[in-house]
């Protein structure tokens, strides 16, 4: 168990919540493995299918405090909330943002800002720790490029600037990070995005793991009240979940690129698990998906320090700090929305 911002997780899928008096109890087979007192939560996040009793539902429900339910995967189930619960103003708050044309521009801008921030941090990294495995002249001046960007990000005045340069920042990072990959080069090389269909092997790598944290943001966004599908800098359509789209940004190159890398150059994943269709389409087969999410469940659990919170906290509760963070900051509750900024 983990509170974070008055809201506590729950990561143990055997976990069974119960009231005892003025406090939630966690049991693992009717042993207590930890209690806390309600009055300091505002949410209770499940990943489990083991449940709660019925006396705290109506604690909590009384309380005003929310009880989510999640796979032990991530995948969003449920939630209950009290009659009185502020969902609905937050929500409002949120579709009035994402019309205001300069609040919706700053959020578009401080999530492309981690984005390419974060891509440089990886960049940076590869240079650090590889620099005689790698073409260091042009990962720099790779580098040196998106360091630029992110003054111009700072100072455009449109989101279609916005987008135009977070595009060309996209596009000289991709164009290096062919370099990172340092083992299995005949088998996972990189020249350039490809989605759909992916059209090699590390292109449908990445296309499944951004699936994956997409999914893990779109859980979070539900379980602090917010809406997935409207969003500030991807465009509404039905279907699409914008404002995860957007959250997605910050975190793409410092979690799900690296963990590809990763699975790559510790030759985790091999050649034989991807298909070739007549269509130059690349398809990974059961067994290399399992494979994949037993790694990413694995990845998911390493610790880091919070940039913001200065808290340690697991990489798979980064979505849902952050989400939490969009959600105090459109309620007012913080002057930004503090992005993540990888250190």
């Amino acid at each position: 168990m983990k509170k974070l911002l008055n809201t506590l997780y729950i990561t143990s899928e055997n976990s069974y919540l119960a009231l005892d008096g003025e406090n939630v109890v966690v049991l693992e087979d009717k042993t207590e493995i930890g209690r806390l007192p309600l009055h300091n939560l505002e949410g209770i996040v499940s990943f489990g299918y083991r449940g709660t009793s019925p006396a705290l539902m109506g604690a909590c429900a009384e309380r005003n405090i929310s009880l989510c339910y999640l796979t032990p995967q991530g995948k969003f189930l449920a939630r209950v909330s009290g009659k009185t619960r502020g969902n609905v103003i937050l929500r409002q708050q949120q579709y009035d943002s994402s019309k205001e044309e300069a609040q919706s521009l700053e959020v578009a801008k401080t999530c492309i800002l981690g984005k390419v921030y974060n891509a440089r941090g990886v960049l940076e990294r590869g240079i650090r720790d590889h620099s005689l495995q790698i073409d260091v002249e042009k990962v720099k001046a790779a580098s040196a490029f998106m360091k630029n960007s992110l003054e111009m990000i700072r100072d455009c005045q449109s989101k279609e600037q916005l987008r135009g340069y977070e595009g060309e920042a996209a596009s000289i990072y991709f164009g290096v990070l062919d370099e990172l990959i340092l083992q299995q080069k005949k088998d996972f090389y990189f020249h350039g995005r490809s989605k759909r269909p992916p059209m090699d092997n590390v292109n449908a790598l990445l296309s499944f793991v951004y699936t994956l944290l997409t999914n893990s943001i779109t859980s979070a966004l539900e379980t602090v009240g917010l809406d997935p599908y409207v969003g500030y800098l991807h465009t509404e359509r039905p279907g699409r979940a914008s404002l995860s789209l957007d959250l997605v940004e910050e975190l793409r190159a410092v979690l799900a690129d690296r963990f590809v890398l990763s699975l790559i150059n510790k030759k985790i994943v091999s050649k034989k698990n991807f298909s070739h269709k007549e269509n130059g389409a690349v398809l990974m087969d059961d067994e290399l998906r399992r494979k994949v999410l037993t790694e990413w469940q694995n990845k998911k659990k390493e610790t880091i320090t919070h940039p913001y919170l200065k808290e340690k906290v697991e990489w798979g509760m980064v979505p849902f700090v952050q989400a939490m963070l969009l959600a105090r900051y459109l309620r007012g509750d913080l002057d930004g929305y503090p992005v993540f900024l990888w250190k």
